[in-house]
């Protein structure tokens, strides 16, 4: 058992005073809407903030400034420890009303359950596959739904909708060839990002066209050999921060990269990260991110 695993003496203690999902249709007639949110999830957390409510308790609070970066997180919201294995006797000090998870975590449900009510609301790499933008406005609305913020989400979404539109004009005609997006794991091979993810989505509702066509996994991103790159193209490339230090001395060296047409033709860019399992705060963070780039900005 890990160190933030609650002890079998320790859980007893605050187990009986848990909220059970069972009360939850008294407990919410009382207090009308929950207010005390645990999150076990970053897309989570930044769809609740959008909205106007922050989370008491966030997973891996602490690396949050590194991969979600926008919205900030107020530095009050406390921190649960990895989402694989939450601090659950911090969680139950904390006496939330109500705790947020995705399938991703659904080992842990059971515990979760015995602190406080759990909803479920899983937005990226579904049994069948979501499209993770579309899905990412549903559970905007479930959770206006959940906290009596109704009007606070659609809102949200209309805003997300406008500024999407106003920046899909601009790029539009400065990227007019298929984008391609990589993350480099090392000078050999990249993930790279398909249709089916939010980086997917949020190009296609931006109009601009993904140079990666081949198949995906349900998160929307493939793992290839930097040779296979050359599927994309006369595409306009562009590298997800951050890239390790070695990538781009190694690929200087390498034919497989050199070679490449938009290599040869200077199309390459970074840019930094977004959070790919994000929702639509992170789609909009990677749209406009992208409109910080010069038009076929050479790396």
């Amino acid at each position: 058992m890990s160190r933030n695993a609650l002890t079998r003496r320790s859980f007893g203690r605050f187990c009986l005073a848990g909220a059970s999902l069972a009360a939850w249709p008294a407990r919410a007639q009382a207090q009308t809407f929950p207010r005390r949110i645990a999150v076990i999830d970053y897309g989570l957390a930044e769809a609740l903030m959008l909205i106007g409510i922050t989370p008491i308790a966030v997973m891996s609070a602490a690396d949050w400034k590194i991969w979600v970066v926008e919205p900030a997180l107020p530095h009050e919201v406390a921190d649960l420890g990895a989402s694989v294995e939450p601090n659950f006797e911090r969680l139950a000090a904390l006496k939330p009303d109500l705790i947020l998870t995705t399938n991703y975590v659904a080992m842990a449900e059971p515990t979760l359950r015995r602190i406080a009510p759990v909803r479920q609301l899983t937005i990226h790499g579904g049994a069948d596959g979501y499209a993770p933008l579309a899905r990412s406005a549903e559970v905007t609305r479930e959770l206006g739904r959940l906290t009596g913020r109704e009007a606070e989400a659609e809102k949200a979404i209309a805003d997300f909708d406008a500024e999407i539109a106003a920046l899909g004009a601009k790029l539009r005609p400065r990227h007019p060839r298929p984008m391609l997006f990589v993350s480099f794991l090392e000078p050999r091979h990249v993930r790279v990002y398909g249709e089916a993810g939010l980086y997917g989505n949020t190009l296609a509702k931006l109009g601009l066209a993904n140079a990666w066509t081949g198949e995906v996994n349900s998160w929307g991103f493939a793992t290839v050999g930097v040779e296979e790159l050359v599927k994309a193209g006369e595409a306009e490339c562009v590298a997800i921060e951050p890239v390790p230090p070695d990538v781009w001395p190694a690929l200087a060296r390498s034919p497989l990269w050199t070679e490449l047409p938009f290599v040869r033709a200077g199309r390459v860019a970074t840019m930094p990260a977004s959070l790919m399992f994000g929702t639509l705060p992170s789609a909009l963070r990677f749209a406009r991110l992208l409109d910080q780039l010069p038009p076929e900005r050479a790396s």
